[in-house]
């Protein structure tokens, strides 16, 4: 109910409420509490003698209060007290017949207000909601209109990145022609009289020279480490890349293997630069799921370490199936003598210029570090060396010309502590250092045909260059 209509009816509430006081408090006003009231269908007869008797009270139709008083005889004093106080209760009466009469004539007026301001709220709300329900339907048609509008120029989008691209492409190829024709003129002018043929020749002769002092560049020894340059950001905090050091100049594939455990995919790119931009070439599920990050592909097959075991596999890419698997034997695995990061890195399969090594630790000489070197074929140990450093205090090792560098660290401070070399069978401490940019190494392996460390550094795939003290060899020495 509107508040209007709850003003109405409180009033009509009052005026009863009023009515039903007059009807039970007069009598006792006047000390007539003995009165006896009738019925509407019986009369009950009182002596005259008995003084004022209030006879019945009700409400006529109009709400208003209706008192049947019966008087004493006229023999009775008029000064009586009761009669003072009957004609005082008279006037009050009157004067509050008046005031409802008063009341009422305003309610009536209050209430064809309260009609009539309702049906204009009626009309107006009819209106608003007509006002909504069209605004709802002028909003979808032009939402619809935009929509429309908006799926006509979509398809433009692309052909507009394309134009902005292909004109990019086109400053660079202005300023790169721009840049060559400069250096083909100053070329031109030192060159001379230099006929092209001759300049050919002689950069073949300089060529061939710089491979024959190639080859006679001896297996070198560490010096320093430099870098790292990032190549890209990917995959897990613990994983490993790589790429064949056995592979021809034109062969450039790269591996990745994210993660440590729980995994048997092995990613492979045609490039370094399909490696960066994430253009796959082939995916290979292996047979069984590896153990650690320090696996290595070497003459087109995978060596890794097989999950809760010692035994080493071998892989072919190129055939897509396990060629050889073995034992290594007394080594351990399952995080007995890991690395210290841990994950399961307790072997460690390498190669360098030699060959295919492995790196582990036995209870036999005491968790330390053990060196095999392995057939590459049938992954039999052809020779062994027990180093003095533990296993579980290296944070990294590789190999490099037959010599086994250790790192004391995966953290940052780490640098490479110890070497041992398999030719001579000593060991010396060193200290070089290098930039554990990303803080946390979990995979640590030269490549030999790279002359570089490949790294994963807390989800980084990185490259360290090498400086490596080499040994001219003369024509005596051969």
């Amino acid at each position: 109910m509107s508040p209007p209509l709850l003003k109405l009816g409180a009033v009509l509430s009052t005026m009863a409420m009023i009515s039903n006081w007059m009807s039970q408090t007069l009598p006792s006003l006047v000390g007539l509490n003995t009165t006896r009231l009738s019925t509407p269908d019986t009369l009950t007869q009182i002596s005259p003698k008995e003084g004022w008797q209030v006879y019945s009270s009700a409400q006529d139709p109009d709400g208003r209060c209706i008192c049947t008083v019966v008087a004493p005889e006229q023999n009775l004093c008029s000064r009586d007290a009761k009669s003072r106080q009957l004609r005082q209760l008279l006037e009050k009466v009157q004067n509050m017949s008046q005031s409802i009469e008063v009341l009422n004539l305003r309610t009536q007026r209050d209430f064809q207000y309260v009609l009539k301001m309702e049906t204009q709220m009626k009309g107006l709300k009819a209106k608003f909601r007509q006002i909504e329900d069209d605004r709802k339907t002028l909003m979808t048609k032009h939402f619809q209109e935009l929509k429309e509008k908006m799926d006509e120029l979509q398809p433009l989008i692309p052909v507009l990145e394309q134009y902005k691209t292909d004109a990019k492409l086109i400053t660079q190829f202005k300023e790169e022609i721009r840049n060559l024709s400069a250096v083909l003129t100053g070329i031109q002018e030192e060159i001379g009289a230099y006929d092209y043929e001759e300049l050919h020749q002689r950069v073949l002769s300089l060529e061939t020279r710089l491979r024959d002092c190639m080859k006679k560049l001896t297996c070198g020894k560490l010096m320093k480490i430099t870098g790292p340059i990032t190549v890209k950001t990917s995959g897990t905090r613990f994983g490993a890349w790589m790429t064949d050091p056995l592979a021809s100049e034109k062969n450039n594939r790269v591996w990745y293997m994210d993660s440590y455990t729980n995994n048997k995919i092995v990613r492979e790119y045609k490039s370094i630069a399909d490696f960066v931009s994430g253009a796959e070439s082939r995916t290979y599920n292996l047979p069984f799921k590896w153990a650690g990050t320090n696996h290595v592909v070497y003459n087109g097959s995978l060596y890794f370490n097989k999950y809760q075991s010692n035994i080493i596999i071998k892989y072919s890419f190129d055939l897509g199936r396990v060629l050889a698997q073995r034992s290594l034997e007394y080594a351990g695995f399952h995080n007995v003598y890991p690395y210290t990061w841990g994950g399961f890195s307790d072997i460690d399969l390498m190669a360098d210029e030699i060959g295919l090594w492995a790196v582990y630790a036995t209870n036999q000489n005491a968790g330390n570090i053990v060196i095999s070197q392995l057939n590459q074929d049938t992954l039999e140990v052809m020779k062994s060396w027990s180093t003095g450093y533990p296993k579980r205090s290296a944070g990294e090792s590789f190999m490099i010309c037959g010599t086994l560098y250790v790192t004391n660290s995966h953290l940052t401070g780490a640098k490479v502590y110890y070497s041992y070399s398999t030719k001579a069978s000593t060991y010396e401490y060193t200290d070089i250092p290098f930039h554990n940019q990303y803080f946390h190494i979990s995979m640590l392996d030269y490549n030999a045909r790279d002359r570089a460390l490949y790294a994963w550094n807390n989800g980084h795939q990185v490259l360290f260059n090498v400086t490596l003290f080499h040994i001219i060899k003369t024509e005596d020495d051969t």
